[in-house]
């Protein structure tokens, strides 16, 4: 078995992995780096050769698993794409987005290279996806399986519990198999279940570290996480200040959206428009569209119906007033430039009254992760549009993650006893928690820490 990290970075970043197993080569995921522009935020796609790739599949639908798939079905032109059903109803209006955001990146900022692919391109592509149930067992290099006279290996995908259509991909050859967990989440959110990797068993397993440089207070509870958030809601009323809760259009703002529809059933929050961006509106539909097809909670809580939601125009969030008490769950969970999130934290952030609540990472360089940063009274530097900004306004982090705890996959490792685990998708410190983690557990495990680019042979 050969394993390629193309991530340009070692960081979380943009996650694709090319395995070649009983002589076939399937590319897990396709992302785009989150912290690089242009074409520096590309997977390594010419690192794998000049080979061919029989399949491309995809975890979930998050920009840092998905951003990149049309450039890399130039690079693997016989590649067909397969990913659960739950993101097949959602990947192209992902890919579209991006198209918009790389077009506007190109205008206000002067990116050259952008957008690297066209809304024809993913209208092109579209045929070519297969969606598939979950648990169900399916050959992958089916249509190439006679070459070179090796048997077709199999894949399988398990609910991974992190948003809508996350997987778990288990890979299995003729003599070894190989899994990878994507983007996971061992517990329940609000909307979402846990996931489902019940006996799962691997030879090697390729493992995501996002919280690896986090452990879990002692005595913390979601529960008691949640009544903080609601006390934090009431006092910005009360003062007659707005809330701010930037949140990532897939899955973060529906969970906040369920959260707070909850809430305002059971009394504990006044019923009161929820306003929130058009992305984020779209993703909130699929969520009730497609809820009798997902493992979930509050299977009957239809959001559009349960809130009174207001999606903000154009220009909107500069221009509207901000007092009176509103709730508003925006997209641009880091508050990017020209973003409606990035727009109320500008003027948000001088004012006492206001709150901005963070439900979810931040980067720290970017214009979330530096207000996130600030101390209250402290000026610094928002973003190169906006330039210096004094936080005044209440600020809070609340911890409602969609990734497994630290505690949770280092027990998942036990489980599932692999002779190899190859760490990814977190900093340098969570790979290195993992590792030492793993190496006194489980001494028996070979740990690897992939390069970029360098392939590994297992």
């Amino acid at each position: 078995m050969n394993i390629t990290n193309l991530n340009p970075d070692t960081d979380i970043g943009a996650s694709a992995w090319l395995v070649e197993i009983d002589g076939h080569r399937i590319l897990l995921d396709a992302g785009m780096h989150p912290k690089r522009e242009g074409r520096d935020g590309l997977p390594l796609y010419g690192k794998a050769g000049q080979v061919e790739v029989d399949a491309i599949a995809i975890s979930h639908c998050h920009h840092d698993h998905v951003g990149a798939l049309p450039v890399a079905l130039r690079h693997f032109p016989k590649a067909h794409v397969l990913m659960s059903e739950l993101s097949y109803f959602i990947i192209e209006r992902v890919l579209h987005n991006s198209v918009n955001v790389m077009t506007r990146q190109r205008d206000e900022l002067g990116i050259r290279e952008y957008p690297l692919y066209t809304h024809d391109e993913v209208d092109d592509i579209a045929p070519r996806f297969q969606a598939f149930k979950y648990n169900r067992e399916v050959e992958w290099a089916s249509f190439s399986k006679q070459r070179a006279g090796f048997a077709s290996p199999t894949l399988e995908f398990l609910d991974a519990g992190h948003t809508l259509g996350s997987a778990g991909i288990m890979l299995r050859g003729k003599k070894e198999t190989l899994f990878y967990t994507g983007d996971v989440c061992f517990h329940d959110q609000t909307i979402l279940r846990a996931a489902r990797f019940e006996d799962v068993k691997a030879d090697v397993m390729i493992m995501e570290t996002t919280r690896g440089n986090r452990a879990v207070p002692p005595g913390f509870t979601r529960e008691s996480e949640i009544e903080r958030l609601v006390a934090a809601i009431h006092q910005a009323l009360k003062r007659k200040g707005s809330v701010l809760i930037p949140a990532f259009a897939l899955g973060r703002t529906q969970e906040i959206l369920a959260l707070l529809a909850l809430l305002m059933r059971e009394g504990k929050l006044k019923p009161q428009p929820i306003y929130i961006g058009g992305l984020g509106r779209v993703f909130t539909e699929i969520y009730d569209l497609e809820a009798h097809r997902t493992h979930r909670q509050h299977t009957n809580l239809q959001l559009n119906q349960s809130l009174n939601l207001q999606v903000l125009e154009k220009g909107q969030s500069e221009n509207m007033k901000l007092t009176g008490g509103k709730i508003f769950v925006i997209t641009a969970g880091m508050m990017s430039e020209n973003t409606a999130a990035h727009n109320l934290a500008v003027r948000m952030a001088g004012d006492e009254k206001h709150a901005i609540f963070f439900v979810g990472y931040a980067d720290p360089s970017t214009p979330g992760g530096r207000l996130k940063a600030a101390k209250d009274g402290e000026t610094f530097v928002f973003s190169p549009s906006a330039g210096r900004l004094t936080r005044k306004c209440e600020i809070q982090d609340f911890d409602l993650t969609a990734h497994a705890n630290r505690e949770d996959l280092l027990d998942f490792v036990g489980r599932v006893s692999p002779r190899a685990v190859l760490l990814g998708h977190g900093d340098d410190n969570a790979r290195a928690w993992f590792e030492e983690q793993i190496r006194s557990r489980h001494p028996k495990i070979k740990i690897i820490q992939p390069l970029s680019g360098k392939p590994v042979t297992i």
